[in-house]
């Protein structure tokens, strides 16, 4: 029977396009959410791999609370309740850890584990997620392959977030797939952009990357 998706995701398949950012300095997180929602991106997953994350996640909520923040590259179980105290609105992991799954189930929490077969398929179905991320998606065969593991759990209404190798050049043909929900892309915050503080950069990239999936852009 096909489940319901959770309405977080919902909004997600709305916008249809996820920035990928990580975080090196705090003082960037509020400009650059500001930046990407100018060129028409509403959504983010923010990755936790930095000191300053969790910080910027919740900075983020507050002084952009326009933009949805998701928390990316959740590792570790005690990250699930961090990342869901700081206002993230749903979580990701780039694989399907079985404790990190079931935090996520018991705290109530929309999450979005990495998946690249139908093994990883079938455990996330254990924990009842309904929203996987195709991970890494062109190493592991780009939109080919995954229509092809798709295919058997369709009747059960998933739907997929590639990462990995997405880009200007093969991003307008994910959105056309019925299989994807939204396509995630790290090339909208490039770190050299970040680093020198280049936000129009960046709202120039979200406006390009918009445009290409049927948005308004430039």
């Amino acid at each position: 029977m096909m489940a319901r998706m959770h309405p977080v995701f919902e909004r997600l398949g709305e916008s249809r396009l996820a920035a990928v950012v990580m975080i090196e300095n705090e003082e960037h997180a509020v400009p650059l959410a500001r930046a990407l929602l100018a060129g028409g991106v509403t959504a983010m997953e923010l990755t936790l791999r930095t000191d300053v994350a969790l910080e910027s996640l919740k900075q983020i909520g507050i002084e952009v609370p326009e933009m949805m923040v998701g928390a990316g590259t959740v590792l570790r179980e005690e990250q699930v309740s961090a990342a869901r105290d700081a206002g993230a609105a749903f979580g990701m992991a780039p694989g399907t850890n079985r404790r990190i799954l079931a935090a996520a189930k018991d705290a109530g929490f929309p999450f979005a584990p990495g998946i690249a077969t139908p093994t990883d398929i079938e455990l996330a179905l254990e924990f009842d997620c309904r929203v996987l991320k195709f991970f890494p998606a062109e190493g592991m065969g780009g939109l080919k392959y995954l229509t092809s593991i798709a295919i058997p759990y369709r009747q059960l209404g998933l739907r997929y977030i590639p990462l990995g190798g997405v880009h200007e050049g093969n991003l307008a043909s994910y959105t056309t797939s019925p299989d994807i929900l939204a396509v995630g892309g790290s090339w909208l915050a490039p770190k050299p952009l970040l680093d020198t503080g280049d936000w129009k950069g960046i709202e120039s990239l979200a406006r390009r990357a918009v445009a290409l999936i049927g948005g308004t852009g430039e």
